[in-house]
């Protein structure tokens, strides 16, 4: 069932909207006795046999024409009219009221979100998938992000990954293509190996073999023990090099992490203590992306965790072209708010709880 509106590029399922993402045209064929079309029945209404038999021949042809799909010869040639009469009463019967034309797929709803969190963050591109429930978007969303990517790579594009199951989900719904020239970097360190799927490395690798390319790999801990030895590690030939090709990456994907019960998830549990937990609630943090923590507006908020940290440079983000942020539960909505407020994005896939949720935040 394909619940995202996506263009059908090579090598990519052709997800489907339900039914199909072609729009659907609904004519609602119906005959009001009350005051609505009081403009077509005032004074006589039904009461006068030669408006009701007007009314209901209205209401028969444009049955014909919109229910049973009869073209207005054949409509003429069942009633006893020309072409032209017909013509007019199905323009009589549209004027009137009788008949009402409304857009009824699903994926106008969804072409509306998009262009009105397109215009509110200044996007360059958005996906909603059609989802509320969280079980079902994990697999649409990253089929939407992995859509937003091979639409806009490039022969040599060079491309960050970041950490998380939005990201592995996303690789996994990219298809086998063909970019050699292309390159794959890891912009942040590894977590651990109990998550060996989800983590950084793995993440970096996987791309690179559904691109067909090679990879940077960046051997290190996410977090450190201190400042010196975090400086140390980034001051390695090879680590430096893979920061520094990071820094110059034309494309971007990227999950949102959010504070929650004072504490900043998965990727920071090992590092966060009492004293962390407060620090950033007095700081005002309610997110982080690839390991910088932001406040509601999406600005850095440096912690005691900040010189520990082997990622790429915050400041980075805005110079990336396109940088594609990829989340749907709706517990993150502050912080992917926050991210996108900030500039720290330019391309979104998510669903629509998420998208109906960002388009009513301040």
């Amino acid at each position: 069932m394909r619940i995202c509106a996506v263009r059908h590029t090579a090598g990519l399922p052709e997800y489907r909207l339900m039914m199909g993402l072609k729009r659907m045209l609904i004519a609602r064929v119906r005959m009001d006795t009350g005051d609505k079309h009081a403009h077509m029945f005032k004074d006589s209404a039904l009461s006068s046999m030669q408006t009701r038999q007007h009314i209901e021949k209205l209401i028969r042809v444009s049955q014909m024409y919109y229910d049973e799909g009869l073209n207005q010869s054949q409509i003429a040639g069942e009633v006893g009219y020309s072409r032209s009469s017909v013509s007019r009463m199905l323009t009589e019967a549209r004027e009137t009221g009788i008949v009402q034309i409304t857009i009824g797929h699903p994926l106008q709803r969804l072409q509306s979100l998009e262009e009105n969190l397109r215009n509110k963050y200044g996007l360059k591109t958005v996906r909603v998938a059609y989802s509320y429930d969280d079980s079902i978007a994990s697999t649409l969303v990253p089929q939407c992000a992995a859509q937003l990517l091979v639409e806009n790579l490039k022969p040599d594009s060079l491309i960050v990954t970041s950490t998380g199951t939005p990201m592995a989900a996303t690789i996994r719904a990219l298809p086998p293509l063909d970019y050699p020239r292309a390159h794959v970097t890891q912009m942040l360190g590894s977590l651990s190996s109990a998550n060996s799927l989800t983590d950084s490395p793995e993440i970096c690798r996987m791309m690179a073999e559904r691109l067909g390319c090679a990879y940077s790999l960046l051997p290190a801990p996410l977090i450190v023990g201190s400042a010196e030895v975090a400086q140390a590690v980034r001051s390695e030939k090879l680590i430096a090099m893979t920061l520094a090709l990071g820094n110059r990456a034309d494309i971007a994907i990227v999950g949102v992490g959010a504070i929650r019960q004072g504490h900043s998830g998965r990727i920071f549990h090992s590092f966060e203590d009492a004293a962390v937990a407060r620090e950033l609630q007095e700081k005002g943090v309610v997110g982080h992306i690839c390991g910088h923590h932001i406040d509601m507006h999406g600005n850095h908020v440096r912690t005691s965790l900040c010189e520990r940290t082997i990622s790429i440079d915050f400041e980075r983000f805005r110079d990336i072209p396109l940088v594609i942020g990829v989340a749907w539960e709706t517990w993150r909505a502050r912080a992917l708010h926050a991210c996108l407020v900030g500039g720290l994005m330019s391309a979104l896939a998510t669903n629509q709880g998420m998208a109906e949720l960002l388009l009513d935040m301040d």
